[in-house]
């Protein structure tokens, strides 16, 4: 029996979706009900339809869709919160010939990048943008956001929005409408198929706009949030239609396409090419001969390290610190943090990268050659990411080990400990986990005997240069690095 798929998954997402981390390649991270899978669906399929994935350059915003370059197989920019447009100009005008799509919420949008937003559409800038209004803040558990009702509930507003105190909710579309370079804008909901439809021409025009350079386009799409307003799909369905819709009414707001001319590409950006490249890859740090070559073997090859734990414990100290130590030494570095909402207590990683070449990305998903984690969550999260010859160093107090790989280096350590005996604050665990990390690289023989008394050196420099002014911090995080040493030997 022959199988034949009649409607499959738009080319321009990948399958699976390898650059989701864990095991889980075939679903999208969002919540059950909610519309960014919707209209995630309909722009692929725009820009399948419009044979622009080749050269379509989406950017990335903060928010429920900051994972969005895990699913669409295009150029993807992760941006600040709110920077969108203002990184979407940039590219649009350093990249002549590419097609920029901004794609974002009304926290991202109507709060914090509102005048990015807006100014982006008074120049009437040759982009696409799609914003999501589901009248709260998705990401962060429904806070109230510009574009909550009058008297709707959130996490923020237990009693309802009262306007004599937080003001009426923000008319995005009908703002723009009032400058005079937007080209298109209309307002779309995905509550039923005769709905979904309509938004689907509305982001094929939009994409289409964008195709053929007649400036700037504007689609605000009314989408479900059924967890965090705590609704069922029909509810939460019945409140857009029924509550939604009469404050942000559906419609083509103005449609000036057929107006306006086929735009050209503009012309190139009026700058050498070759001097930005040195600027942006410069051939060797100002201080390189004042250091020695770092000859051993396992320099010769991209060095990728994870670490992770919970906020407060100094994970994305640890990486700043391992990442300065190459940078003294004239590598190229990378170091990416990732942190949750919760200024303490709340999940934190960072991973680093180390090589002689280019990095040509910074994150970390596989191939991990070494893992730092401090507790059960982080090691069962990234545990999956390390080679199965990798260095795994853990929180011996808070970690159990699951059966892995014969070949793997396990290393537990109680760091915490160690520093608050041995330094009197487990603020200096960091460095603690450093000068464990020397003695297992000395263990391995993976450090020759110059770079293994270098070792140190670096981590000296690396200290002095982030913590000299602080008075006693470079000698207790050298007490603290000592102290791990001595930790793992005895």
């Amino acid at each position: 029996m022959s199988e034949k798929i009649k409607f499959g998954r738009s080319p321009v997402f990948f399958d699976p979706f390898e650059r989701r981390p864990g095991p889980i390649k075939k679903n999208m991270h969002y919540c059950p009900g909610c519309g960014h899978g919707i209209l995630h669906k309909l722009v692929a399929e725009a820009i399948d339809y419009h044979g622009i994935q080749g050269k379509t350059m989406f950017m990335v915003p903060v928010g429920c869709a900051v994972f969005a370059y895990y699913y669409f197989n295009v150029g993807a920019i992760s941006v600040p919160h709110g920077r969108a447009p203002a990184v979407g100009t940039g590219v649009a005008r350093a990249v002549p010939d590419s097609y920029v799509i901004s794609y974002q919420g009304d926290g991202d949008l109507a709060a914090i990048g509102f005048n990015e937003f807006l100014q982006a559409a008074n120049r009437g800038e040759k982009i696409s943008i799609f914003f999501v209004n589901n009248s709260n803040y998705g990401m962060t558990g429904g806070q109230m956001a510009p574009t909550t009702l009058p008297g709707q509930k959130t996490a923020t507003t237990p009693f309802g929005r009262n306007v004599l105190t937080d003001g009426f909710p923000v008319h995005v579309a009908e703002m723009v409408n009032t400058l005079t370079a937007p080209v298109y804008i209309e307002r779309v909901a995905l509550t039923s198929t005769a709905r979904i439809m309509n938004a689907k021409k509305a982001v094929f025009k939009a994409i289409e706009n964008l195709k053929n350079r007649k400036g700037f386009s504007f689609v605000e799409v009314l989408a479900p949030c059924p967890v965090n307003l705590k609704m069922t799909a029909d509810q939460i369905n019945d409140f857009i239609e029924n509550q939604m819709i009469p404050e942000f009414p559906l419609g083509c707001i103005r449609d000036r396409s057929a107006e306006v001319e086929n735009g050209t590409v503009p012309p190139a950006p009026a700058h050498d090419v070759e001097s930005v490249k040195k600027v942006l890859f410069p051939p060797a740090l100002e201080n390189a001969g004042a250091v020695k070559e770092n000859t051993s073997e396992i320099f010769n090859r991209e060095l990728r390290v994870k670490m992770a734990g919970f906020g407060g414990q100094g994970i994305l100290s640890l990486g700043i610190t391992l990442a300065n130590m190459a940078r003294l030494r004239n590598f190229n570095v990378s170091w990416m943090p990732s942190y949750g909402p919760e200024q303490r207590g709340g999940a934190a990683s960072c991973a680093v990268i180390v090589s002689r070449n280019r990095i040509p990305s910074p994150m970390i998903s596989r191939d991990c050659d070494l893992l730092i984690a401090t507790t059960q969550t982080a090691l069962d999260k990234y545990i999956g990411e390390l080679k199965d010859d990798g260095i795994l160093i853990y929180d011996n107090t808070a970690v159990t080990l699951p059966e892995l790989p014969a070949a793997m280096t396990k290393v537990g350590v109680d760091a915490v400990g160690i520093a608050t005996r041995d330094v009197g604050s487990p603020k200096f665990v960091n460095s603690v986990l450093i000068g464990v990390l020397s003695v297992v690289l000395e263990q391995k023989g993976l450090l020759n005997a110059a770079d293994q008394a270098d070792f140190e050196q670096a981590f000296t420099a690396a200290v002095r240069e982030k913590f000299g002014k602080k008075p006693g911090a470079v000698e207790s995080n050298a007490q603290a690095f000592a102290a791990g040493r001595q930790g793992l030997s005895k």
